[in-house]
């Protein structure tokens, strides 16, 4: 190939390659540009966003007056349980009561077929009448033997056999009479009555079956319903403390069960702890929805502690207790569980805040406080026990301070809120509606600032 050929073939390939170069470097620069120019706008919009107040949830500090209380998860026994047999064997020939009656003591129940004991009762009678006629004539002769022993008429021999006689005669009208009364009772046992006053379990026979005596089968038990206790354990380290309160007054126990539901109705999500929903879910309107879907409420009964127990469950370390429940209206069944609330004592002007205002970190518990310019400060608290949806503070509060008790994870010291509602323990449906209105307010006013 001609040299000149050669350079202008390289020259070419030099030209092309240089202004591939140029179009990608200024390509490159355009999109840099373009991606600076969003970044900035996105910065802008962020920086609006972020020198807004935060809004938040907040609630007062109260002093008041709050139980002690031990709670605990407990199961409803009766007072008494009877299981009713029979003493003597015959056929049933009535049944006077339907299974799950309600019936009061010595109320007839079964009876037995008579007839037997009736005959057996009149022989044991005959055998007394006849062996009384010989016990008296026995004695006649005695005093008869007495009088010729006594003239020297007949030998001592004669006069001690009269004697032993008689008196054989006499044990046998005992032994007559014993048996008239085993006789009696055999009789009364056909007629089967109720040892207490409760309900009656299913029944175990039927009109018409042969009963034996003391069979291993009951034929019906009957579980007293009231009073009823109430059996719970709580652990053996309040003991202490119960036996202390329990000297003063009798100790109050609440049992609360579960909501009553319709058939197939899904019960209502468990509100979520510290927060406003539970609070809310107490309302008079929720109740009044949870009326309206058929939810009836859960019962709820108060007693007083009867027992504790001797000994401390060395397995478990609790200490078993019960409390009695008049239960008139029988709302507590046997063998129901129930939460269960001990009551202690009453602290009188306890620091209280809402469950959700105390946050822990890995240095202890702390609140969000509000201070007077709608900023936020950390302040250490010391928790002294829970309550329900209520904590009580031991140190680091005031009453009257006002704290955040939603909206915490967007807050850092120092940053600016706005309340979206005040959450009060005492009237939790009020704080609920300011606080749609405050969030309201507050969008309103960010949209005009921007």
């Amino acid at each position: 190939m001609p040299r000149h050929f050669q350079l202008t073939a390289i020259l070419v390939v030099s030209c092309l390659l240089v202004g591939c170069g140029e179009k990608n470097d200024s390509t490159a620069a355009a999109a840099q540009g373009a991606g600076s120019g969003r970044g900035a706008g996105a910065s802008g919009r962020g920086g609006r966003g972020a020198g807004g107040p935060i809004p938040v949830t907040t609630a007062l500090v109260q002093a008041k007056a709050m139980p002690v209380t031990i709670p605990s998860v407990g199961t409803a026994e009766a007072q008494q349980t009877v299981q009713v047999r029979a003493q003597v064997t015959g056929e049933l020939s009535a049944v006077h009561f339907t299974e799950g009656q309600e019936v009061k003591k010595g109320q007839e129940l079964f009876t037995i077929d008579p007839r037997p004991f009736q005959a057996a009762l009149s022989q044991t009678q005959a055998v007394l009448a006849r062996d009384t006629a010989t016990a008296t004539n026995a004695q006649a002769q005695r005093a008869r033997y007495e009088d010729l022993f006594k003239r020297q008429l007949i030998s001592r021999d004669q006069y001690d056999a009269q004697i032993a006689t008689s008196d054989a005669l006499q044990a046998t009208l005992e032994a007559d009479r014993a048996a008239v009364e085993t006789a009696r009772l055999n009789l009364q046992y056909t007629r089967i009555m109720a040892p207490i006053t409760g309900r009656t379990g299913s029944l175990g026979v039927h009109q018409g079956d042969l009963i034996r005596a003391n069979d291993a089968t009951p034929m019906v038990v009957i579980n007293q319903l009231s009073p009823i206790y109430v059996t719970f354990a709580v652990p053996g380290r309040y003991l202490t403390d119960i036996r202390r309160y329990q000297a003063q007054k009798p100790l109050a126990v609440h049992a609360q069960g579960q909501a009553a539901l319709p058939p197939g109705a899904q019960p209502p999500p468990p509100p979520v702890l510290g927060s406003m929903q539970s609070q809310q879910h107490s309302s008079a309107p929720a109740k009044a929805a949870e009326a309206a879907a058929g939810i009836q409420p859960g019962l709820s009964e108060t007693g007083r502690v009867s027992f504790i127990d001797n000994a401390v469950d060395a397995t478990t370390g609790t200490i078993k207790l019960k409390a009695s429940f008049e239960n008139a209206n029988h709302a507590l069944w046997p063998g129901q569980f129930l939460q269960v609330t001990l009551d202690l004592t009453t602290e009188n002007g306890a620091i209280v805040v809402p469950a959700g205002a105390v946050q822990p970190s890995q240095s202890g518990t702390y609140v969000y406080v509000v201070t007077p310019d709608r900023t936020v400060e950390v302040r250490s608290v010391v928790v002294l026990r829970q309550q329900g949806e209520q904590i009580v503070i031991a140190q680091g509060l005031k009453p009257g301070e006002e704290i955040v008790t939603e909206g915490q994870l967007r807050l850092t010291p120092g940053s600016k809120i706005t309340s979206a509602g005040r959450g009060n323990p005492e009237d939790p449906g009020a704080g609920t509606g300011g606080g749609g209105g405050g969030a309201r307010r507050g969008r309103r006013g960010q949209g005009n600032a921007s």
